[in-house]
């Protein structure tokens, strides 16, 4: 097959008899390998491969062979980065792609197919939408998007270009997840009315740091792109990101969005909330310096956290939300980052409750447990299964050519991830707000309509019109 062949190959997405034969996503291995065309390589660029992106390079290496999968380009505006993450992929898959600090490049590559973008929040959706545009599909991490307005850009730029867009709610690919959504919807706990998504993750203070100079392989502009200019700063960098207004979307738009996802799922809204109210706060922190600095810890996101120190984060640690739809069914959300107890049958921090008519249900993991009225022992639940590959359905999704074989698309992703900056911009404002799901407004609050959008640093705007 030539090159022009493949790349055709590709934008068509396969002949009708593998669109079959992949219908039901639960390919194996073996009968992969049996439907024709599947011996054409599909070739990827990694857009971040720090932290979350490293975790994208092992699952494309692992499908090497299973799916004819293939990392063509690292890139990442920090050029520290490339030396580990090489080493990283040769070792799993023995090759050595190439590098690029630019997207733009990467972009411009055609003989790359799709693109995983595991940036910080605040590129999600100019990245998305920019390799849309390049005739790229796209596997982009959650949050979909840093904003609401951005997310339905990235859907109109996915039909526009008539590519495939999976947002990065893993979840979605879970097998036991998705056998306790079947069940919920076939009645296993009666009428679903409410739905708890917990999102408790321990956060001590990330610290205090002085403006400084960028590091010399940093490529801090590109880095900051769409975000309002401001010095480099080592607390608002890797990692720390997240608990920044102008780049993340603290741990509500973090951890939440995968939790969120679950419950709207289980609830089988495909629409927006009418009504949404949050609260929360900055706790268990000192407000002034409290004299000599906790000693540093190491944590996730190889940063250092400072216990009860003063911190720079903006963020709330401390979150809570409800949102109520059109037929008056709740969804509650709850993120703690001190101290607490946990909730559920075992004790989940991360996971969600379901409530029904004739019991409950907790999903924890890829486990999940059915509580029938006020009985203390479950009457079904989990058994042993395969977890599942997200970016292996992502890949089927591409050969079948249909944006509803894809567990997570770029819709599924807006709609979840607008359960995050709903929360936010009621926790900003401090009121509870009406939101008007088919203009993705707010009813009367000028003031909360302003943080559905940004103000775009230049070149880095995302296009009113993709």
């Amino acid at each position: 097959m030539t090159h022009t062949d493949r790349r055709a190959f590709l934008k068509k997405s396969v002949v009708a008899t593998a669109g079959a034969a992949i219908g039901t996503l639960s390919t194996t291995a073996r009968s992969y390998a049996q439907i024709r065309g599947a011996n054409d390589r599909i070739t990827v660029g990694v857009i971040g491969i720090r932290n979350q992106g490293t975790v994208h390079l092992q699952n494309w290496c692992a499908l090497k062979d299973s799916h004819n999968v293939q990392i063509r380009t690292l890139c990442d505006t920090d050029e520290r980065l490339f030396p580990k993450a090489l080493a990283l992929v040769n070792e799993k898959s023995g090759q050595t792609p190439g590098t690029e600090w630019d997207l733009h490049r990467v972009l411009e590559d055609k003989a790359i197919d799709a693109v995983s973008i595991v940036t910080p929040n605040h590129w999600h959706a100019l990245a998305t939408v920019l390799a849309c545009q390049a005739g790229k599909h796209v596997y982009v991490e959650k949050p979909a998007s840093h904003n609401i307005w951005e997310g339905r850009r990235m859907i109109e730029a996915a039909r526009k270009y008539g590519r495939h867009v999976q947002v990065g709610l893993n979840n979605r690919s879970a097998t036991n997840v998705r056998e306790a959504i079947a069940f919920l919807r076939s009645g296993g706990i009666g009428e679903v009315y409410m739905a708890r998504a917990l999102c408790f993750k321990a956060r001590d203070s990330y610290g205090m740091a002085a403006d400084s100079e960028a590091p010399a392989a940093f490529h801090y502009d590109r880095w900051l792109g769409p975000a309002p200019w401001r010095p480099y700063n080592e607390k608002r960098g890797h990692y720390n990101w997240h608990w920044y207004w102008d780049t993340g979307n603290g741990d509500t738009g973090n951890t939440g969005p995968h939790q969120l996802d679950i419950a709207r799922w289980g609830l089988a809204k495909n629409e927006h909330p009418v009504s949404v109210y949050s609260a929360g706060g900055l706790y268990g922190f000192r407000k002034d310096d409290g004299g000599t600095a906790t000693p540093g810890k190491r944590v996730y996101g190889d940063v250092e956290t400072y216990g009860h120190d003063r911190t720079s984060q903006e963020t709330p640690n401390t979150q809570t939300a409800t949102y109520t739809y059109a037929d008056g069914t709740l969804l509650e959300m709850e993120t703690r980052g001190r101290y607490t107890n946990h909730e559920g049958s075992a004790g989940q921090e991360v996971g969600n409750l379901f409530f029904g008519s004739d019991g409950w249900l907790e999903i924890s993991g890829n486990t999940w447990k059915a509580f029938r009225k006020r009985e203390r022992e479950p009457f079904a639940g989990a058994k042993e299964a395969e977890r599942g590959s997200h970016w292996g359905n992502f890949l089927d999704g591409l050969r079948a050519g249909k944006t509803e074989a894809l567990h997570a698309d770029i819709l599924e992703g807006h709609l979840s991830t607008s359960l995050c900056h709903l929360a936010n911009i009621s926790y900003r404002v401090g009121r509870s707000l009406k939101f008007t799901g088919t203009t993705e407004r707010f009813v009367d609050a000028p003031d909360a309509d302003a943080f559905l959008t940004r103000t775009y640093r230049k070149p880095y705007v995302v296009p009113e019109r993709v």
